[in-house]
């Protein structure tokens, strides 16, 4: 959020938010998942290492372990600032890929949501989709607050885990 030098309105234009500006970078995190078909109930840490690819597209590589050995998973974004959208393609080592779009939305307190769906997906013989809200709270921090439904049943809690920027180190480059 600029520095208007004075309070906000609540006529100000909330400004578009800067993919290019708060994820490029090496995150770290750690994920209390619940037993499910895309694996079992554990604690998951590793690191998310976010790079640009072109103006509108962005990879991300994460590097992963728990209690059932060591993952990775690679992500493709594409964010449209102007219509506030973004796609997402995930593969994930464990045997299982996905799609999700999403929108951003905002306060004037320059505090920024993602909220992400995604396409119904095969994973341990199930059939998996995917709700998750990323809380952008700093530009060293984020929260991710996921659900998951298994065959058409409700959404439930998937876990709620914290990403840290590394800010020690080095900048990613495309």
């Amino acid at each position: 959020m600029p520095d208007l030098g004075r309070p906000t309105k609540s006529s100000d234009a909330l400004p578009l938010f800067d993919f290019e500006k708060y994820f490029p970078g090496r995150w770290t995190f750690e994920w209390e998942v619940p037993d499910s078909p895309l694996g079992p109930a554990a604690t998951l840490t590793g690191t998310t290492t976010f790079t640009r690819i072109d103006d509108v597209a962005y990879e991300a590589a994460t590097e992963a372990k728990g209690p059932a050995g060591p993952f990775t998973a690679k992500e493709t974004f594409v964010y449209r600032k102007e219509t506030k959208a973004l796609a997402r393609q995930v593969a994930d080592s464990r045997g299982f890929s996905f799609t999700e779009v999403g929108t951003v939305g905002g306060d004037l307190g320059g505090y920024y949501t993602i909220y992400f769906d995604s396409a119904p997906f095969s994973a341990g013989g199930k059939t998996i989709r995917l709700r998750h809200t990323m809380r952008l709270l700093s530009p060293v921090n984020y929260k991710v607050e996921m659900r998951i439904s298994v065959d058409g049943g409700p959404f439930t809690n998937f876990g709620t885990p914290w990403w840290r920027k590394d800010v020690n180190a080095a900048p990613s480059r495309p």
